[in-house]
């Protein structure tokens, strides 16, 4: 079986084109994942060394397949040049009160929302992202949930934004996805710890100050519950319509009636509603189980005149994809599981909703 320290020294064999020691030394390699067989990192580089280190990548996907114990690889190239510093995501206390108003260049807003945390939700806002991308929508996903951005990690996106007057911020981009989160504007061993007006002002300039570009949606990945954030985006910004995710499991669906009530108040359309975690399909014998139960959420949805859009699988390769920076969209687009998600993919742009 390959082990991380064996995949390091390999690549530590390749030096650096801009002659900072090994491309390991010289941070280059981000987000190394070594799961059984899987061999997943992101390769960060600078704008103008990019073809310089094309043929690093190709001899590295070579030389990693040739070793014992190596089944798959996954190497993503992001490109990223520091200019000036963006501004500083600690915004003002008081929010400016004004109505909804249109993102510059943004066609459409579909929110990602949950009752509760631990649902898979970030990974299904990732894998929608990524499914509208490959079915040629231009898509921008903006990481709203501040207390557990997950998104850059997901997105094989590292490093802190540029900007080039100190006020429009420059976002990042993997996978054809225009990306943004505060997971980028600060340390990632650092608790956010902000009260509502501060969080209400951050996602605020997250939508306002970032130079987003002409995008057919933005998706906008919400922390759990019902709170300052959601009531922020729905009276600051024109929602064109917000999905809920939620696993078949009571307790999860309590919360997900209230995410729905949620959004009614806040006059945002509901465009209906995910069952993740739906099924289990055993790797060994193709046994499907329904660990989390199943059928709840789609008896909620037609219990309150929703619409089901899908029911999605638990599945080790959607994690395993999330955790290496590509989702499983991205990654295996051929597979089933991803199947799925482009399938949901299909059904929210027939709804208009992206």
């Amino acid at each position: 079986m390959a082990t991380r320290e064996a995949i390091l020294e390999r690549l530590k064999q390749h030096a650096d084109p801009a002659g900072n020691g090994d491309i390991v030394a010289a941070g280059v390699v981000r987000a190394l994942n070594v799961d059984g067989g899987s061999v997943r990192f992101v390769m960060e580089i600078a704008p103008s060394l990019a073809k310089a280190y094309e043929p690093i990548k190709a001899a590295l996907e070579t030389e990693l397949a040739a070793m014992d114990g190596v089944s798959s690889i996954s190497i993503v190239m992001t490109a990223h040049e520091t200019k000036t510093p963006p501004p500083d995501l600690k915004p003002s206390r008081r929010a400016e009160p004004s109505g909804p108003e249109p993102i510059p260049g943004v066609d459409r807003i579909l929110a990602i929302a949950s009752g509760k945390g631990g649902v898979g939700k970030s990974t299904v806002s990732a894998n929608i992202a990524c499914a509208l991308a490959a079915k040629g929508r231009r898509v921008g996903l903006l990481d709203a949930d501040v207390y557990g951005p997950s998104q850059p990690r997901m997105l094989g996106v590292s490093g802190r934004p540029s900007s080039p007057d100190g006020k429009i911020i420059m976002p990042l981009r993997n996978h054809g996805v225009t990306m943004m989160s505060i997971g980028l504007m600060v340390n990632p061993d650092q608790a956010v710890v902000w009260r509502g007006p501060m969080l209400m002002g951050a996602l605020q300039q997250m939508m306002r100050q970032v130079q987003w570009g002409a995008l057919d949606v933005l998706i906008v990945d919400l922390p759990p519950g019902t709170g300052d954030v959601q009531m922020t985006l729905a009276q600051k910004a024109p929602v064109t319509g917000a999905v809920i995710v939620s696993t078949p499991q009571d307790v999860a669906l309590i919360d997900a009636r209230k995410g729905v009530d949620m959004f009614n108040q806040l006059k945002v359309p509901i465009v209906g509603m995910v069952e993740n975690m739906s099924m289990h399909i055993c790797s060994n014998c193709g046994h499907e189980e329904h660990i989390f139960g199943h059928g709840g959420v789609k008896a909620e949805a037609e219990k309150m005149g929703v619409p089901l859009l899908a029911e999605l699988p638990l599945h080790l390769d959607i994690r395993l994809a999330a955790d290496g920076g590509a989702p499983i969209v991205a990654s295996a687009p051929d597979s089933p599981q991803a199947a799925a998600f482009l399938d949901l993919a299909d059904s929210l742009i027939e709804k208009g909703a992206a």
